[in-house]
């Protein structure tokens, strides 16, 4: 099985990196890189450390993790230093999106079913990573972080690419009104069964992109659910609150072709 999970289009931009972790059976934890959930902080980095070098990075890149918490805040990383990766103390404090324009940065968003939004700007050199969770979503966090790539980095949203990683989908995501609500303005959001509803939020982030101004050719989706692909990637709801936690990441380097 390939350890990562790619897309097509961000894998052939130079000098650009991206991948998603799957689960590996026999390893700690079912390779989890969740360093917030509760288990052995040893295995969990000795994960990390597994990742790194699976990715062949340089010896001068450096990872950026944030501690999540299902807002729309979004954070400008501006300096290649280390964070969140050996510790939860040095993590980005109450953050759920990054951009940088940093070489050597690989900016890391942790799931097991919201929505992992990666966001590259190939003419001004700028990448995001977005943790779109429901509360996120409703917020409109995808559509504010491309207004934040245009105000801070003069990023044009007809350039730059998307790819929504894979996530819990309306096959498998039931909610009752208290979070449908949020979403009736969306075409074909929802699908009510009884007095619940099935609520695809990777829809929604590619409808909320495409109203920031970008391509709909640009936009990738994975169509992967994490639910009904458990056994590839975590999912708190099929997994009835697991603790793992997959990792989707974006960098940049110079002169690297990444090719899958």
């Amino acid at each position: 099985m390939n350890d990562f999970y790619y897309f097509d289009h961000l894998s052939h931009e130079n000098g650009l990196i991206h991948a998603i972790t799957k689960k590996e059976i026999g390893e700690a934890y079912a390779f989890s890189l969740a360093l917030h959930t509760g288990e052995n902080r040893e295995k969990i980095v000795a994960n990390r450390t597994k990742l790194a070098q699976k990715l062949m990075l340089s010896k001068s890149s450096v990872f950026v993790v944030a501690n999540q918490t299902h807002n729309d805040h979004i954070v400008v990383i501006d300096e290649r230093v280390m964070r969140g990766w050996e510790s939860v103390e040095d993590a980005v404090e109450d953050c759920d999106a990054m951009i940088t324009n940093q070489q050597q940065v690989i900016l890391a968003i942790l799931t097991a079913d919201c929505v992992p939004l990666l966001l590259f700007d190939p003419v001004e050199r700028v990448v995001a990573a977005v943790h779109a969770g429901w509360r996120g979503t409703e917020a409109k966090i995808a559509k504010k972080t491309i207004a934040a790539m245009q105000s801070r980095f003069g990023s044009n949203p007809s350039h730059i690419l998307a790819a929504v990683a894979p996530a819990i989908r309306g096959c498998c995501y039931e909610v009752g009104e208290d979070v449908a609500r949020h979403f009736r303005a969306y075409p074909d959001a929802l699908e009510q069964r009884g007095e619940k509803y099935m609520l695809d939020l990777p829809m929604i982030n590619r409808q909320q992109l495409i109203a920031s101004g970008m391509m709909e050719k640009n936009i990738e989706m994975s169509d992967l659910c994490t639910a009904c692909k458990v056994d590839h990637f975590f999912s708190y709801r099929r997994e009835h609150g697991c603790s793992g936690r997959f990792m989707s990441m974006i960098g940049m380097h110079e002169g690297v072709v990444q090719r899958v």
